[in-house]
């Protein structure tokens, strides 16, 4: 029986926000070398062991390119929005069994959301940089199942990453990577889990 559902934000409820392209034109940069300068230090910035100060701190002495003192480009450069179709489900999934958020996120992301209320739709919310560990990782997944008090196969995790299914899966939680509403139901009708 399936007693919980864990839905991540970014990618799934949470649409049109990729700042990366934006601060790679700005800065004059391709995507690619971007992600080389912040690739080592995304993880601890995801993990609340970096602060966002911190990461532009690192990528200006990587890249030699000065930034601002104030501001981070990737908040201030954010503009997202939710997924109408998305929260639907996740409301109507609420009258089955709880609905969690699991997300990989920083402090900056994760206030605007909180400020904006766009995660009143779940039952609560499990963020990286507040337990300080992140997708893919085990833990990340474990951490959720213990505080919500249930085993592997009684979850069902959604994630629009390959990698963060694929870890969910060798734990045992029933895992579906995620690209709209009507293609989870109709994977979660197939998988005869749960639902009517």
């Amino acid at each position: 029986m399936i007693k919980l559902f864990i839905f991540d934000m970014v990618g799934v409820l949470v649409r049109n926000f990729d700042v990366l392209p934006r601060i790679a034109s700005l800065l004059g940069l391709t995507q690619e070398s971007l992600i080389q300068s912040i690739r080592d230090d995304f993880m601890p910035l995801m993990e609340g062991t970096l602060s966002g100060r911190e990461f532009w701190t690192r990528f200006s002495q990587k890249s030699g390119i000065a930034l601002p003192e104030q501001g981070n480009l990737l908040i201030d450069l954010y503009s997202p929005s939710l997924d109408g179709d998305t929260g639907n489900l996740i409301r109507r999934l609420k009258g089955y069994c709880p609905v969690v958020c699991g997300t990989n996120t920083m402090r900056e992301h994760y206030d605007y959301h909180l400020e904006k209320g766009d995660y009143r739709v779940f039952d609560s919310v499990y963020a990286s940089h507040l337990m300080g560990v992140a997708k893919p990782k085990s833990a990340f997944y474990q951490w959720i199942l213990d505080r919500e008090k249930v085993r592997p196969e009684e979850a069902v995790f959604a994630d629009d990453l390959l990698e963060n299914i694929e870890t969910a899966r060798s734990l045992g939680i029933h895992s579906f990577l995620y690209t709209e509403a009507d293609a989870f139901e109709d994977d979660l009708a197939r998988s005869g889990l749960v639902y009517s």
